[in-house]
């Protein structure tokens, strides 16, 4: 119970501020300090940024702007990263203030849009900005929820787009994760936006415990609590490596009890070396924890609903069956009953001939056992049923991608990681402190649990220390993505003028960030150089150039590495030479892999556009495409058996039939796996010959300390290289965001979008344009231009320019879907040669697009622009054949047949991409392309696609 003086104060702090008071009296719960913090600020006029961990509660500074917005008579608008969020907001908020005061605004929903309060994805605030909406007019509160997505590689610049381009008589309210450099962030906002104030708050509402299961037993990761730990190791940890930070305060039971398991394992993988003959063959073989267990012990310990972080979509799916097949079920009767009404309202408008296509009953039967997969790969109505049927308390368990980490509010009391290393879409990289942060963060349901628990299953080579290090930094930089695009050049031209938009850029976080670094920078190229002198005096020799010698020996590595690429690329066109040469029929040798053996070509899979992927059938009654990767030297037909005609290879019994005539096939000359060596490239290389005699006949080879004073000069070298680089990055980060633009206005000149100002005075020889008056005169924005502004697309000067070209006239609207797709589809990893597209007119209209790409990439260069997306052919079939009308399970199937494997969640993302660029194209293009346009985003949308958009 508060003491006079405590409720003395409370009262006289209602009094200083009513609109707050008011606020608070419809909550029905007392905020926490720094909510109360950050609305006394805005509530003075300021304008905020909150930083803290997820599920704090930072969005109730949200709503109380959108509280003062009404209680003004003012707008106010609510801006977040994604359509989920936007559409939970939305819901929110209608519920408290009622629908006829809010809208919602994104690539798929209109509802309401003059409302005073409006729930929006941030591209719809920045589209409204440059179009000087009268949306706008009586606008005071912009809210940005999820305000570090401005780190986003992809989407990022919007955010700062929108904070500069925000009129200054508009609060914004700025609400982030935890981010180690938040004093950063607040100056730049300062210098853009005027008065902010910065609330951090490191305090998460619900205090998280961390263990580590190592087998069958869990332990705690730390000596003490979390907040015990933090406090004794002190504010600034940063002169530690994330090792040492951990040691100080990791459980020495745990460490104790990992050194002792791991000696009586054989881990697996062969991790330490040698075979396991080598290695003690009486230790038992390491087996990771079987996850139905793992929920099993979670269950019976009270520490469900839990989400186990897998990092793999087929992980996902396979753990539910994993747990499905292990008996395991966590539901009781009337769980099952609403689980069921749940899903019957979610999927109640798919088509029900795509239901088995998308797995359905599969997913539905683990969801009525409490057990549901959450990634990308789902379709929208899947992962809607899973977000509901969790947040109700009726699924127990989830086995999700990082994706969900940041999704929408979805908190579980137990966090599970199996593992601390994931695929980044180019490499298998470790999780960083920031991502840990992140992913712990949805254990403790606030208002639900009195603690959250997140356990880190322990694999061989798994430092306990290095994990609790990983648990106890707080190091999560916000760092700007930043770059004008050519869409965005026009825009700020047409609005500003070149010298104000280069005055807006300059402005920008990226730039505010580049030139805090250059201090930074130049600490380190002075750094670099003494390094440099030192290894120069160690280096030096009176015998001879020791570093003349080093630099032969790079460059006799260098042409190696040369040659060897070369003898690849040489192998690769023999390989898809041979595979062309193929017919049904042929009986072939994989010579490794998973497919190894002998096979039978049933299509040759020849096409203009792509390397051969014959479709085979292996002696274990596989069938699928095959490509040059599989077959490292070219392939012979080793004998012929008869294909039935008519064969189909999706048949168990048609495929059983002919493996059986593929194992009595007489084969001749096979060698089998045997693999054929090849006179190295290098043996008769002429360059690297003479290479070699210099480096031999060098005078500093015959030293007998040689090797060290080699070494000492690759350090020179790599010292030398790394100050050039050094002071390179601080000239182009001085002013860096202003020089890009300039270049990137200058190629939009050459091409016609942009023309300079004829009344503007002429440059005289040896002047700088910049500096000249010229930069005062905003250019000429073109047709072209105008029409390039309304393009919002990561190639947006690409589909310009194939606007301009006419290259998609006379397509129909199945056709003009497959073109267009390859502009918005990327593959989630690097396939082997190209995949195919439909012949005839889509095949003739995508050579022309990557001739403007060629044409336009020159142009790039000789402006030092990076150059514009290149063309993803993965989508153009499924694209086509969903608008021809054709079934998802054919679409599907034919996607796979040319190259490109999708889920059913992969097509409809995918899908409704295309869609948005799709309806650009309606309303930007003329005529006849125009009809065309409207035409295929009806044909698009439709099956799981419209009920996925809403439409």
């Amino acid at each position: 119970m508060s003491s006079p003086a405590e409720r003395y104060a409370a009262a006289r702090r209602r009094g200083a501020h009513p609109a707050l008071a008011d606020f608070t009296a419809e909550l029905g719960f007392a905020l926490d300090p720094f909510q109360v913090e950050a609305c006394e600020a805005l509530d003075e006029g300021a304008g905020v940024l909150v930083c803290a961990p997820t599920g704090a509660g930072k969005t109730v500074v949200g709503e109380f702007a959108v509280h003062k917005a009404l209680a003004e008579g003012r707008k106010a608008f609510y801006t977040t990263p994604i359509k989920a969020l936007s559409n939970q907001k939305y819901n929110d908020l209608a519920e408290r203030y009622g629908e006829e005061k809010v809208g919602l605004l994104t690539g798929d929903n209109a509802i309401n849009g003059d409302a005073p309060v409006v729930v929006m994805t941030t591209e719809v605030l920045r589209n409204m900005l440059y179009a000087e909406s009268p949306a706008i007019d009586g606008l005071g509160y912009v809210v940005m929820d999820e305000v570090h997505y401005l780190a986003d590689r992809f989407r990022g610049a919007v955010w700062e787009e929108v904070i500069i381009h925000l009129p200054q008589s508009v609060t914004l309210v700025s609400l982030s994760a935890t981010v180690s450099n938040a004093e950063e962030f607040a100056d730049w906002l300062v210098t853009v936006r005027g008065h902010t104030t910065v609330v951090v708050s490191e305090v998460r509402p619900i205090p998280l415990w961390q263990h580590m299961l190592v087998g069958n037993r869990v332990f705690d990761l730390f000596s003490l609590r979390p907040a015990a730990h933090a406090a004794e190791q002190g504010d600034d940890p940063r002169g530690q490596s994330t090792r040492e930070r951990g040691a100080s305060v990791v459980d020495p039971e745990l460490v104790r009890y990992v050194r002792e398991y791991e000696r009586r394992i054989d881990t697996w993988g062969g991790g330490n070396g040698g075979s396991r003959r080598e290695r003690d063959w009486h230790k038992p073989r390491y087996k990771p924890p079987a996850r139905p267990d793992v929920i099993e012990r979670l269950d019976r310990s009270a520490l469900l609903p839990a989400i186990t972080f897998v990092f793999s979509r087929n992980g996902c799916d396979a753990a539910v069956d994993q747990c499905l097949r292990a008996g395991l079920r966590l539901t009781d009767e009337h769980e099952r009953s609403e689980i069921a009404a749940i899903v019957d309202e979610r999927t109640g408008s798919l088509p029900e001939e795509d239901l088995h296509v998308l797995g359905f009953w599969e997913w539905r039967e683990g969801l009525l056992a409490g057990l549901a997969a959450h990634h990308a790969g789902l379709v929208p109505a899947f992962k809607e049923a899973v977000e509901e049927c969790f947040v109700r308390g009726l699924v127990k368990a989830v086995f999700a991608t990082e994706t969900l980490a940041l999704g929408i509010n979805m908190p579980a009391r137990t966090v599970v990681l199996e593992r601390l290393v994931k695929w980044n879409g180019e490499a298998h990289v470790d999780v960083t402190p920031g991502e840990y942060t992140q992913l712990t963060g949805r254990a403790g349901r606030r208002g639900i649990d009195v603690e959250g628990h997140a356990v880190v299953v322990w694999a061989p080579g798994m430092d306990p220390s290095v994990v609790a290090g990983l648990a106890s930094t707080r190091t999560y930089p916000l760092k700007s993505s930043f770059r004008p695009s050519y869409n965005m050049a026009v825009n700020l031209v047409s609005s500003f003028g070149r010298a104000n938009a280069r005055e807006l850029l300059a402005s920008s976080f990226a730039q505010f960030q580049a030139d805090r670094s250059v201090v930074g920078l130049a600490r380190a190229a002075a750094r670099h150089e003494r390094d440099a002198e030192r290894w120069a005096a160690e280096m030096h020799s009176d015998s001879g150039d020791v570093a003349g010698y080093a630099r032969l020996r790079q460059d006799v590595a260098e042409r190696e590495k040369e040659l060897s690429r070369d003898s690849a690329a040489k192998r690769r066109i023999e390989a898809s030479d041979a595979l062309a040469a193929l017919r049904p029929g042929d009986v072939i040798r994989v010579p490794s892999g998973r497919r190894q053996g002998l096979a039978v070509v049933l299509d040759p899979g020849v096409t203009d556009l792509t390397e051969p992927r014959p479709l085979v059938l292996t002696e274990d009654k596989w069938a699928g495409r095959l490509g040059t990767v599989d077959f490292p030297t070219p392939v012979t037909a080793l004998a012929r058996v008869r294909v039935p005609r008519n064969f189909n290879h999706r048949s168990p019994h048609a495929r059983r039939d002919l493996a059986a005539t593929l194992r009595n096939a007489r084969v001749e000359n096979d060698l089998g796996a045997r693999r054929v060596k090849q006179r190295s490239a290098a043996a008769d290389d002429p360059v690297l010959h003479d290479l070699r005699r210099a480096l031999r006949a060098h005078p500093v080879h015959a030293l007998p300390d040689r090797e060290e004073r080699v070494r000492a000069a690759e350090r020179w070298l790599r010292a030398v290289r790394e100050a050039e680089a050094t002071h390179r990055r601080m000239a182009e980060r001085t002013g860096s965001l202003t020089r890009q633009f300039d270049r990137t206005c200058d190629v939009l000149e050459e091409l016609g979008y942009l023309v300079p100002d004829p009344a503007a005075p002429p440059v005289t020889a040896g002047e700088d344009p910049v500096d000249h008056e010229v930069a005062d005169i905003a250019p000429v924005v073109t047709d072209d231009g105008r029409r390039l502004a309304r393009i919002w697309s990561e190639a947006d000067l690409l589909v310009a320019e194939c606007l301009r070209s006419g290259v998609w006239r006379g397509l129909t609207p199945a056709e003009l879907a497959a073109a267009v797709s390859t502009l918005v589809f990327e593959a989630r990893r690097e396939m082997p040669g190209q995949p195919a597209v439909p012949a005839g007119k889509v095949s003739a209209a995508i050579a022309e697009m990557r001739r403007i790409r060629a044409r336009l990439q020159d142009v790039e260069l000789d402006h030092g622009v990076p150059a514009s997306r290149d063309l993803d052919l993965g989508f153009a079939w499924a694209a086509y054949r969903w608008a021809d009308g054709q079934s998802l399970d054919r679409v599907l199937a034919g996607a796979e047949q040319a190259g490109t494997e999708l889920s059913g969640g992969d097509f409809v993302r995918w899908a409704r991409q295309l869609l948005d660029l799709l309806d650009q194209l309606a309303k930007v293009a003329d005529g006849e392309l125009a009809t065309t346009a409207r035409a295929a985003v009806d044909r698009v949308r439709r099956g799981v696609v419209a009920v996925a958009v809403g439409g």
